[in-house]
């Protein structure tokens, strides 16, 4: 076995890049051959110094990517995150401190350039909470029994004068990064999107390596014209005895920036011919569609899970971004072992805006920089927290306080994988 000290964690080279992508792959279970197109488009991802690798002599063994990310806070300001994805430790190569070493290097580079907060998705719960982050959003997906929904059969068209219409990926690319921006300016949790991320879900680029099909894209139009809500999705061919059709319709994604636009977009997959059943994909926890329906036990739970994980960088940052509904005022003590969030702080907060200042005076919470994570975007609730024993109260009912000041009347959301 190697030693640690032998393995070399560094920045990837172009030259190496091929080495790394094979052992990406490797890491997810993919067969390890990168295709020449495949890797040439992965390259428009490259950016020199996001790109970390550890390295067994010249062989690529662990692997892991950064990039520049806008997150929306609770009241729409856009904070500046460091992205973070692509991370594998080839299985030959586990428990060698390989990923503890990547990280450290991303994260310290990342509070250098001035970035607020760093982001996720985890495909594991346990292993980034060591790290500093905490689950920030939720997500679930529904599957929807058609008939038992109780539409009406003859709908054609939504009541509101807006219309639907199927375009193609060309339009989805013109069309979709301003709708987009509207929905992500709105949406606590969710994230910007580079131009690299429409040109993957249309066909023009093929990052995956998969032979690509066209996915259908439904367009809601209001009733004067304007672009409020986009869907992209696919269908099986599946039927039953007796020619009986029971063919799924999935969607990949779904933006709607209306409540008309939503509604309008789920009643018209709802009533597409042939189709028995709706898979929604990713959506919001409080998403509106099981109440769309006029029997919202059609729409049954089929996942629901931690999504997008937030690591703090600077809380006073932090803090001071996001809007706040009540007003308080709240000492927290966050411990962030060898991170650069630790201290007390002094949060003063209200309609108006916040101020987070460092201080003396004794603490009202004590919590972990990954709980302060969990709590910021206002998902979730202090007073669990602190019966769950991850929140100490060192001030009675200061949880409460900070469920006032910090909860919001919807979840936050983040629509993406990354």
């Amino acid at each position: 076995m190697t030693r640690r000290t032998d393995i070399d964690v560094r920045p990837v080279t172009e030259a190496e890049f091929p080495d790394w992508n094979r052992a990406l792959n490797t890491g997810f279970l993919q067969p390890p051959a990168v295709a020449a197109e495949q890797l040439e488009a992965r390259r428009l991802q490259f950016v020199p110094g996001r790109l970390l690798g550890a390295f067994d002599g010249d062989r690529c063994v662990a692997t892991f990517r950064s990039f520049d990310q806008e997150i929306t806070a609770v009241g729409g300001a856009l904070v500046q995150a460091d992205a973070i994805s692509n991370v594998t430790v080839t299985a030959t190569h586990r428990r060698r401190g390989l990923l503890t070493r990547m990280m450290a290097r991303d994260l310290a580079a990342a509070k250098d350039r001035g970035d607020v907060v760093a982001t996720l998705i985890a495909a594991e719960y346990p292993i980034y909470g060591r790290y500093g982050f905490g689950p920030a959003t939720t997500m679930t997906e529904w599957t929807v029994d058609v008939p038992r929904a109780r539409l009406d059969p003859r709908w054609a068209a939504p009541e509101d004068g807006g219309r639907i219409d199927l375009v193609d990926g060309e339009d989805v690319r013109k069309l979709g990064p301003e709708l987009h921006e509207r929905l992500r300016r709105a949406q606590p949790g969710a994230v910007s999107r580079a131009d690299l991320w429409w040109q993957a879900r249309t066909g023009a680029v093929n990052l995956s390596g998969l032979p690509w099909t066209e996915p259908c894209y439904a367009l809601y139009r209001s009733a004067d014209g304007q672009v409020e809500g986009l869907a992209s999705y696919r269908a099986d061919d599946h039927w039953g005895d007796a020619k009986q059709p029971l063919n799924t319709a999935t969607v990949d994604w779904l933006l709607a920036v209306t409540p008309g636009a939503e509604r309008a977009l789920w009643r018209y997959l709802c009533s597409i011919d042939w189709v028995q059943t709706v898979k929604s994909g990713w959506r919001a926890p409080d998403d509106l569609l099981p109440h769309l329906l006029p029997d919202p036990r059609a729409a049954r739970i089929t996942t629901q899970a931690d999504w997008l994980w937030v690591r703090i960088l600077d809380v006073v940052r932090a803090l001071e971004s996001r809007a706040y509904e009540g007003r308080g005022s709240l000492v927290l003590e966050v411990v962030d072992r060898g991170g650069p969030a630790g201290g007390r702080w002094r949060l003063e907060a209200g309609p108006d805006g916040a101020s987070c200042v460092p201080t003396t005076e004794s603490a009202h919470l004590v919590l972990d920089v990954g709980e302060l994570a969990t709590l910021w975007l206002g998902d979730e609730s202090a007073v669990r927290l602190a019966a769950l024993g991850r929140v100490r109260e060192e001030r009675a009912g200061a949880a409460r306080v900070a469920d006032a000041l910090l909860r919001t009347s919807r979840r936050p959301w983040c629509p993406d994988m990354f």
